[in-house]
């Protein structure tokens, strides 16, 4: 199976010889649009228009750790599939990719068509699993659509990408407590002007949501 239209692709790398000769690799091939960065601040600043498919991302990075900027990625709500470039497999480990929030790693040196291989097969099944739908309550929540379906009483609930990430976070860790700061840390990631009292209005106006 191949992908029939074009996925574009953020390349996060300091290394200006794999940035160059791995984008213009990227860029004769029909199937992606690649952008670049050379810093992890600037590949998380591009990252935010949430309009990539693939992040290919550098672990050695002149101001962050590539690890680091993987898991600020996910706690601003990036979906899309992310593989570390590495010089070593460590980013391979099942408990590593959970807490970072990476996809997959390659271990540099590698050849473009393994990569390619790889980039093909996250990007099919972020394809399948992009009309996931969650059962809350009498709603059907699809995150991809930010909207909350209730069939029964003919209503669609729609929501904001931080309310669709608190019920993401709170539907994943169900059955667990789920703490105050832990959840402002995964939604709102490193910024340090939110507060509890944030959390709170977004919980208080999903409920006023539900009501409405």
């Amino acid at each position: 199976m191949t992908i029939t239209s074009e996925k574009i692709v953020l390349l996060i790398t300091a290394d200006d010889l794999l940035r160059d000769t791995l984008g213009e690799q990227l860029k004769l091939n029909d199937e992606f649009l690649t952008k670049t960065a050379g810093t992890g601040a600037e590949g998380l600043e591009l990252s935010k228009s949430g309009s990539f498919d693939l992040i290919l991302l550098d672990a050695n990075l002149p101001d962050l750790d590539g690890r680091d900027v993987c898991k600020r990625m996910r706690r601003y709500g990036l979906m899309a599939p992310i593989i570390i470039l590495t010089d070593q497999n460590s980013a391979a480990d099942p408990i590593l990719r959970t807490l970072t929030g990476v996809n997959d790693s390659v271990t540099k040196p590698f050849k473009l068509a393994t990569l390619l291989d790889r980039m093909r097969s996250h990007l099919r099944k972020q394809e399948l699993g992009a009309d996931e739908v969650f059962s809350i309550g009498p709603y059907s929540f699809q995150p991809s659509m930010k909207l909350m379906v209730d069939e029964l009483r003919n209503r669609k609930v729609r929501l904001t990408e931080k309310e669709a990430a608190i019920l993401t976070y709170l539907y994943r860790t169900r059955g667990r407590i789920a703490k105050r700061e832990t959840l402002l840390d995964e939604v709102w990631g490193y910024n340090a002007t939110v507060t509890t009292h944030t959390l709170e209005t977004h919980v208080y106006r999903l409920r006023q949501k539900d009501r409405t």
